[in-house]
């Protein structure tokens, strides 16, 4: 049980991270590191709701 609860936690961590990548690419040389925090905060919310966005795309409601 701890195998599949730590899986699904590892799938849910890269799954942040790749709808995270395209805001750290753009933001990563340009700007301040203040810039940088400001812009991965804003997207970190909707990064981290990507299991309702696969779902809302999967049954078509979206």
């Amino acid at each position: 049980m701890r195998g599949l609860i730590s899986l699904l936690v590892v799938v849910y961590l890269v799954g942040v991270g790749v709808e995270l990548a395209p805001v750290v690419q753009a933001q990563w040389n340009s700007g301040t590191a203040a810039e940088f925090a400001s812009s991965v905060a804003q997207a970190l919310p909707d990064a981290m709701a990507w299991p309702a966005k696969v779902i809302r795309n999967l049954t078509n409601r979206g």
